[in-house]
C-alpha cells in the first residue's frame, strides 16, 4: 500500500490559523477541528486518524506538513499505530516532513507506535524550522504487544532552525544483542521523546528516575522517558517537560 498526505495551514483573519490545503486518504485520513471549537488563541485543531491497519510490510506512507508564517498547528494523533509484518519479505516505511516558515508554531503529538513481532518499519522525520518559529514532537514507542518480543525498527529524527541542524538522531530497535544490554533501555518496553523548540531553552540538564531533560547545542531541548508500559513512560515524560523553562505554556497547550 502507498499512501500519502498533505496539510497546508495559514495565518487568517483576526490571527486565527486556518486550513488551507488538506488532502489525505486511507490508511491516513486528517480530520480538522470545526472552527466553531478551535482553540480559544487560534490554532489550527487537526485529528490525525488511521483509518486501516498500517504500516505493514511493504507500506509506504508519507506526510507532508506545511505551516505559514505566524500560523499555528497541532496535530494529534486518535489511536495507536501498530506496526505488522507483510505476507512477503520487505519493511514498511513512514515519513513526516514539517516545514514551518517564520513565526509558525507546530505541535506534533501522535499517539504510541507498537512494533509488534516480526515487524519491520522505518520511520523518518524532518522538521524544518524558519526562524522564531517553534515547535514540540512527540513519540512513544512500544517495543512488541503484551508478552511478545519487539519486531525492528530504524527511526531517524531531523531538526532544523534557520537551517542549522539542532538534531539529527538515530535509533535503531529489535536487535537482541542491544535489547539485552541494560545500557540500551535498561529493559524497559516503552522509550517516550518529546523534542521542544520554544520562547527559552533549558540552561541545564535535569533529570529524575527514569526521565531526563537536556538542552541541545544549537537550541531546542530533548525530554527522554522510558518505563514497563505507555502510561507510566509517558507520565515520566510529562515529569521531564515540567521542568522546561516554558512548561507552564507547554502544559496549556496539551489540552
Amino acid at each position: 500500500m502507498r499512501a500519502s498526505a498533505l496539510l497546508r495551514v495559514e495565518l487568517g483573519h483576526g490571527g486565527r490559523s486556518v486550513v488551507r490545503e488538506l488532502r489525505s486518504q486511507s490508511p491516513m485520513t486528517m480530520v480538522p477541528r470545526r472552527a466553531a471549537t478551535t482553540s480559544a488563541d487560534g490554532t489550527a485543531v487537526v485529528h490525525l486518524v488511521g483509518s486501516a491497519a498500517t504500516p505493514v510490510g511493504g507500506d509506504v506512507v508519507d506526510l507532508h506538513v506545511h505551516v505559514g508564517p505566524g500560523a499555528r498547528l497541532l496535530l494529534r494523533g486518535t489511536a495507536a499505530t501498530v506496526a505488522l509484518p507483510g505476507q512477503h519479505s520487505g519493511h514498511s516505511r513512514s515519513t513526516v516532513h514539517i516545514e514551518v516558515a517564520d513565526g509558525g508554531t507546530v505541535e506534533y503529538l501522535p499517539e504510541a507506535t507498537v512494533i509488534s513481532s516480526r515487524a519491520d518499519h522505518q520511520a523518518e522525520m524532518t522538521i524544518a524550522l524558519g526562524e522564531g518559529a517553534r515547535a514540540r514532537c512527540r513519540e512513544t514507542l512500544v517495543l512488541g504487544r503484551y508478552g511478545e518480543r519487539s519486531g525492528r525498527l530504524a527511526t531517524t529524527t531531523h531538526v532544523l532552525r534557520g537551517g542549522t541542524p539542532l538534531l539529527r538522531q538515530r535509533l535503531d530497535i529489535g536487535d537482541e544483542r542491544l535489547t539485552a544490554s541494560v545500557g540500551y533501555l535498561a529493559g524497559a518496553r516503552v522509550l517516550a521523546t518529546e523534542t521542544v523548540v520554544w520562547e527559552h531553552d533549558p540552561v541545564v540538564p535535569s533529570s529524575g528516575d527514569w526521565w531526563s531533560l537536556a538542552p541541545l547545542a544549537a537550541g531546542g531541548a530533548m525530554a527522554t522517558a522510558v518505563g514497563d508500559d505507555a502510561v507510566i513512560a509517558e507520565r515520566r515524560l510529562a515529569e521531564a517537560v515540567s521542568h522546561h523553562p516554558d512548561a507552564k505554556e507547554l502544559e496549556v497547550r496539551s489540552w
